[in-house]
């Protein structure tokens, strides 16, 4: 049934071409590879580059955070992982000028985007059917990061960029230079950037510490406990939430008549702090934890307060060609083809501890060592966009292979190595069709995922480490190859109802085939604080998305408005088991008396409460409901002297399982008020963002109070100088200091949201 209706819905949209206006096609703002010469109707976001350049570097999810149906899931500063419209993980795709991002951002909550946004032309946000083009299973959406470092057109004139960043919060600093010129009719583009920031600030009595939930009385005194742990509660900053990159980036290309081809090479290599590690709050509870604590400041490798030096490091390096041909065929007007080798890895590691008295010598030796552990992504990837437009519509066709290997060596291997084939077919049509704007999209993907799972056979070794307990392991290996396809297509048919009235409907039906991760994962995941268990059997996604947006715009006030439900069938979430923590307490207290027949049960223990002091946790499937909206006015007032802008904006997302439990992790309501003031070469912006309380939480979670961000940002443009253009920005960020979780965050009690931030930025071009 489902391929008559691909081919019925193919049939309808080409013969549609023939039929309807043959009017003329506006031109579109967004710019991307595939999409530059098409009206999308509703692409949510275009977010000029001026707004990375000239505000404090952050990671993507952050940087976009303030804009209405986008949100984060953070693990501290560096990650920021983005949500739309409470869809996230493999549902939101990262692309760099139109190609997927294939770092290991997908394989951990804990691993960030590998993106550097230094110098980008802008930032896109699309749903949907042209997001279609770009990757599948996006039932989110796609961001889009544009630079040109392979330009498509020839640089005029040589240009220096080079700039300092200051921040307070972390008593950071940033530092880049960028390089372009056209060298012997060769467009050659240079960007470099270092960043190295610190231990973030909170405010006092931010941080909650999972073992304030857990009193043993007979084990600790209660005086010394409570002390320890106001201690650490006044602590204000977070451990592990450093963060260090240095991104490298180099480009040449050739722009003639028939077109333009280039090539590109991408380096990042970072380093970031874990600021939790999911069997820290195992250890807490041990006997062997507590003693450590007596001699917790003997440890370089631990902090003041005794946690565990926990970091990753990452090495990514993209070489990348595109290009394009001009056709100017009767069918074929141009070809843009595109490749891309690209290979990331990311090892997160134990600082070695380092004794230096010979009386802690056998304490040492007692203390095991942590193996690091390697999570790497090799991915090959080829394209070609063929663009069969007329004059009277935009059409595209598409044609893509990947090849995708994932692999996970070390303590914390909680996947075997897993493989990814896709081959996608994909068709976008844009035109007027009578009073309406018309855009189509359609694509077919033909996925096979391979990997295997283990059937751990646990032994007796209750109080080793993880990666002993998996190197006693002896367990069945079980195969799977997964060879299906999806089929997706989207329609939005948009129209003015007046000169400043405009309305657009959309429909999309998006199919996902569950990730590698959904699949094969079956292992302890430190960063969430859980064992989590895949299911090879999981059956693909299927949303259906039906939304309203409704423009206005006179000039000088603008309304927008836009209300959508999604409903998924077979939706795939990481559940906890319900009895995993029954009764964590007791178990502690009765670790000592019965310490060797732990050892007899650690199997059956491990059936009934997870791994350890781990939560068991599944992916599972059951039908899901989202729905929600955003609304945004805004009034602009000429001063003479400069122009005010004022504007309000709302989001709201509600997401529940056909049984009536909420989908975890979902963002609460925002309001959002901004005041922009400009005049000639002085920007003023002031923004409130008001998130209210989360109360309508998942299993294993918990309600997350209100917070208001106040945020702020004065940019000077001096000119005058010759052929040179200074930029001075001074930016503040939570200007309140308000304690701030998030609740999309697996680790929000540990790991809140940054305290007050103050920054200086220059950005110096001749």
């Amino acid at each position: 049934m489902k391929k008559y209706l691909n081919a019925i819905i193919v049939l309808i949209a080409f013969h549609s071409i023939n039929v309807i206006s043959q009017d003329d096609v506006e031109e579109i703002v967004v710019t991307s590879a595939f999409i530059d010469t098409s009206e999308i109707n509703n692409p949510l976001y275009v977010i000029d580059g001026s707004e990375f350049s000239d505000g404090a570097t952050t990671s993507l999810g952050d940087a976009i955070d303030e804009y209405l149906g986008v949100s984060i899931a953070d693990y501290g500063a560096a990650v920021g992982q983005p949500i739309i419209r409470g869809m996230s993980g493999p549902r939101v795709k990262i692309l760099k000028n139109g190609v997927v991002n294939r770092d290991v951002s997908g394989l951990g909550v804990d691993h960030l985007n590998d993106v550097d946004l230094n110098d980008i032309s802008q930032v896109e946000i699309v749903k949907g059917p042209s997001s279609l083009l770009y990757a599948n299973g996006t039932i989110g959406g796609i961001i889009n990061v544009v630079d040109d470092l392979i330009s498509s057109k020839n640089f005029e004139l040589p240009e220096v960029a080079v700039g300092y960043e200051s921040q307070s919060v972390n008593d950071g600093n940033s530092e880049f230079v960028n390089l372009k010129g056209n060298v012997g009719g060769f467009n050659v583009n240079f960007g470099y950037k270092n960043t190295d920031f610190g231990n973030y600030d909170v405010p006092s009595g931010a941080v909650i510490h999972s073992e304030e939930e857990h009193h043993d009385e007979d084990e600790h005194d209660e005086d010394e406990h409570h002390d320890d742990e106001h201690s650490e509660e006044d602590l204000g900053y977070i451990n592990n939430s450093d963060f260090a990159v240095e991104a490298t980036k180099f480009g040449v290309s050739k722009v003639t008549d028939w077109g333009y081809i280039g090539f590109g090479i991408d380096n990042l290599e970072s380093v970031y702090g874990i600021p939790f590690h999911g069997d820290e709050h195992g250890d807490e509870h041990g006997d062997e934890h507590g003693d450590e604590h007596g001699d917790e400041d003997e440890h370089d490798g631990h902090d003041e307060h005794g946690e565990e030096r926990i970091f990753s490091t990452t090495d990514s390096e993209t070489f990348s060609i595109r290009g394009s041909y001009n056709v100017n065929g009767s069918l074929v007007n141009k070809v843009d083809f595109t490749y891309r080798d690209s290979d990331y890895s990311l090892t997160e590691a134990h600082e070695e501890e380092e004794h230096h008295d010979e009386d802690e010598h056998d304490e040492e030796e007692e203390h095991e060592e942590h193996a690091p552990t390697v999570f790497m992504n090799e991915a090959v990837e080829y394209g070609a966009t063929f663009d069969i437009s007329n004059d009277s519509s935009t059409q595209k066709v598409v044609v893509n292979f990947v090849d995708e290997d994932n692999s996970i060596v070390g303590e914390e291997a909680f996947m075997n190595p897993a493989n990814s084939k896709e081959f996608t077919i994909g068709y976008y049509l844009s035109k007027e069709l009578g009073m309406f704007d018309f855009d189509f999209g359609f694509r077919l993907d033909q996925i096979e995922r391979s990997g295997s799972v283990t059937e751990e056979e646990h032994g007796d070794h209750h109080d080793d480490d993880h990666g002993d307990e998996h190197g006693d392991e002896h367990g069945e290996v079980d195969y799977y190859n997964i060879d299906d396809s999806t089929n997706s297509f989207a329609v939005t048919l948009g129209r003015s109802l007046n000169d400043n009235l405009g309305v657009s409907l959309g429909y999309a039906s998006v199919e996902r085939l569950p990730s590698s991760i959904e699949l094969f994962m079956n292992g302890p995941h430190m960063a969430t604080g859980r064992f989590e268990v895949g299911d090879p059997n999981l059956n693909s996604e299927t949303s259906n998305n039906f939304d309203i947006t409704f423009n206005f715009d006179n000039g000088d006030f603008y309304a927008y408005a836009s209300f959508y439900i999604t409903d998924v069938d077979n939706y795939i979430a990481l559940i906890d088991e319900e009895d995993d923590h029954m009764d964590e307490e007791e178990h502690h207290e009765d670790e000592d008396d019965h310490h060797e027949e732990e050892g007899e049960h650690h199997e059956d223990e491990h059936d009934d409460h997870g791994h350890g002091n781990l939560i068991h946790a599944n992916y599972m499937q059951e039908d899901a409901e989202f729905d929600g909206y955003e609304i945004e006015i805004g009034k602009s007032f000429d001063l003479g002297s400069g122009e005010l802008a004022l504007s309000f904006g709302r989001d709201v997302v509600n997401a529940e399982f056909a049984d009536g439990h909420y989908v975890p992790r979902i963002n609460p309501a925002r309001n959002v008020y901004s005041l922009v003031y400009a005049q000639d070469d002085l920007l003023f912006k002031l923004m409130l963002k008001d998130v209210e309380k989360q109360n309508d939480f998942g299993e294993g979670e918990t309600a997350t109070d209100a917070y208001q961000m106040l945020n702020t940002r004065l940019t000077k443009t001096f000119n005058g100088m010759g052929e040179g253009e200074l930029k001075v920005s001074l930016f503040a960020n939570n200007l309140l200091d308000e304690v701030a979780r998030n609740h999309s965050s697996f680790v929000k009690n540990e790991v809140p949201l940054p305290g007050r931030n103050y920054g200086l930025k220059f950005n110096l071009t001749f």
